[in-house]
């Protein structure tokens, strides 16, 4: 899933060690952020890029984990 431009709900979860619902409900305030930008936004799927950069400050996954 890495090569795909959103993260799904599952994808956060698992990521972040927390039940799917709370992973909604941090998708949710995101895609809100994301909106006030003029940005359209699916329910249920975040900006990997964006998720990133939120939670650990970079742009890309590959850079976190190095």
């Amino acid at each position: 899933m890495a090569g795909t431009m959103f993260m799904r709900v599952e994808e956060v979860a698992e990521e972040l060690g927390v039940s799917v619902p709370y992973a909604y409900k941090l998708i949710r305030s995101m895609n809100a952020e994301l909106k006030k930008t003029g940005c359209i936004t699916i329910a249920g799927r975040i900006d990997r890029k964006f998720f990133y950069e939120k939670f650990y400050g970079t742009r890309e996954q590959a850079e976190r984990r190095n």
